[in-house]
């Protein structure tokens, strides 16, 4: 293969793994989104819904941080140097809501489970936020000097636009989550859970026709890939599609129809996404450095090869795993 080739296949996988964190984690995010919405004698529900699955999904998450430092080690080093304090806020997100899903139950105490209610929603919110905030700013493009380092501030982060997007990952998962719950439990909380899909569709619309016109003055090269290749347009018409689809989903009688539909439109957002940035990981938004991309930031053709190969191993055995564990616990408890 050549190198311009391994480049390539090494974005897209990336861009999968990512995906994949989105689409599984989103649930037992958006099931913390939700959280305090549920009455608190019908909060133990959630934590069963998310038991079985909420620390495999993780593993997409460490996956794609550890592909990222393989194949793209500059831009491992300057987004994480960049959002450094972010980062931070990000783990400190998940070891709450971790330690919350493991020890509400193991005390009775009124106190005890609602310090520990508490946890997992301002984690799983708090989470699913940055999440957009780092990917608004992706889209925006950070200042870099010349040697590709980051240039800017923590507070420069959170720019308006930045903002925009972490509501719109906010809403996206909590969307996401309302449909796990629909197709997990029964009873009150899944007739809630209903209503909020219902009511979370709507505002999700509205923040992508909005980010959609803002993204287009605010950086317009993010539309070019799309001018350029109309093919890709078929990404975003799919995720216009499903959200139009989703409130007849929501009237079905099938319980897992919401959450197909509603795993459409996530992995069409994050498509757009990755054909949004394409060919750059961390575009300049400022400053004398002119970006980096998968061509001047990768790993030299050797190593490529050599992930490459050990990646086609251990994606297939992280993708059984994954499948094996939501068909043995597709029902509840």
């Amino acid at each position: 293969m050549s190198l311009a080739t391994l480049q390539v296949i090494w974005f897209l996988l990336v861009m999968v793994l990512l995906t994949g964190y989105a689409l599984l984690a989103g649930t037992d995010l958006g099931v913390g989104n939700l959280h305090l919405l549920t009455k608190p004698g019908q909060r133990e529900a959630n934590f069963n819904a998310v038991g079985p699955f909420w620390d495999s999904n993780q593993v997409w998450l460490v996956t794609f941080g550890g592909a990222l430092f393989a194949a793209f080690p500059m831009v491992y080093a300057t987004v994480f140097s960049g959002f450094y304090l972010a980062l931070m806020l990000v783990l400190l997100a998940i070891i709450i809501r971790s330690v919350a899903i493991e020890f509400h139950h193991q005390l009775a105490s009124r106190r005890w489970r609602k310090t520990w209610d508490l946890s997992f929603a301002l984690g799983s919110i708090l989470l699913s936020f940055l999440y957009g905030v780092a990917m608004g700013n992706l889209f925006r493009g950070l200042p870099l000097d010349e040697t590709a380092n980051f240039a800017g501030t923590f507070w420069g982060l959170l720019n308006p636009y930045a903002l925009t997007v972490g509501l719109f990952s906010l809403a996206m998962f909590t969307l996401h989550g309302a449909a796990f719950l629909i197709a997990r439990l029964d009873g009150a909380v899944a007739v809630k859970a209903r209503l909020w899909a219902q009511q979370t569709c709507g505002i999700l619309s509205l923040l992508f026709v909005g980010l959609t016109v803002w993204s287009y003055l605010e950086a317009p090269r993010l539309f070019v890939n799309f001018l350029t290749h109309p093919a890709l347009l078929l990404i975003p018409l799919a995720g216009i599609g499903a959200c139009i689809y989703f409130p007849y989903a929501l009237k079905s009688k099938e319980r897992w129809r919401p959450l197909i539909i509603s795993a459409v439109m996530v992995a069409s957002f994050l498509g757009i996404a990755g054909a949004s940035l394409f060919p750059y990981l961390v575009p300049a938004f400022s400053g004398p450095g002119a970006g980096l991309t998968i061509f001047n930031a990768s790993s030299s053709q050797q190593t490529l090869f050599r992930i490459l190969i050990v990646a086609l191993t251990g994606c297939p055995l992280v993708i059984f795993y994954t499948v094996y564990v939501y068909r043995k616990f597709k029902k509840e408890g």
